[in-house]
């Protein structure tokens, strides 16, 4: 399957229930310190919201969760690949994508046949604090013509602005965090991404 060239990421499903209906095709639910009831009920509603609208819903990180509800996708930072169970995550039939950030870390993900590859940050992000300093485009050039056929997402610092540019560079897809969140109209905001992604 093809996914979607915009792929915002949202800490709780009260962003989906707003943002669902716009046209998102593609979406990251990132939970951060909460209980495993919390995110699990999370979780549960984000996959009932994304069913509805016929979107993919990818969760960060709780790949047990994930597995248990039956998701379809999960995405693992490099911390998280340390202690996750690659096995039994294949063999629940989940696709995964990986972050990346400098030739170690690509070349350990394209060893476990990632369904994408993550690169960032592109740009300084303000999201959180990173011992990588921004990549740019030449690196987003130069990652895609490693990763080949596996689709790769140009994340950090990202804005509708920035994203044509993150695409001719090479990634197939851009994800956006705080573009949209911390917007004043996030709704517009959201609207112009899915006209520049189209």
């Amino acid at each position: 399957m093809t996914l979607h060239k915009f792929y915002p990421i949202f800490d709780d499903v009260s962003w989906l229930k707003r943002m669902l209906p716009l046209g998102i095709k593609l979406v990251q639910l990132r939970i951060k310190n909460q209980t495993e009831a919390h995110v699990r009920a999370q979780i549960a509603v984000g996959q009932a919201l994304c069913r509805e609208y016929g979107a993919v819903l990818v969760i960060n990180d709780y790949w047990q969760a994930a597995v248990d509800l039956g998701c379809d996708w999960i995405h693992l930072g490099q911390e998280d690949l340390d202690d996750a169970d690659l096995k039994a995550i294949r063999a629940a039939g989940l696709k995964m994508g990986v972050s990346t950030h400098d030739d170690d870390e690509l070349e350990r993900v394209l060893a476990m046949d990632p369904d994408y590859v993550a690169l960032g940050p592109v740009y300084p992000t303000i999201l959180k604090k990173m011992k990588w300093h921004q990549q740019g485009l030449p690196r987003v050039t130069e990652w895609k013509e490693r990763v080949g056929d596996v689709p790769l997402v140009g994340i950090g610092g990202m804005s509708v602005e920035r994203a044509p540019g993150v695409l001719e560079a090479g990634a197939d897809i851009v994800s956006a965090v705080t573009d949209i969140t911390l917007n004043d109209d996030p709704e517009a905001r959201v609207r112009r991404w899915l006209e520049v992604c189209a």
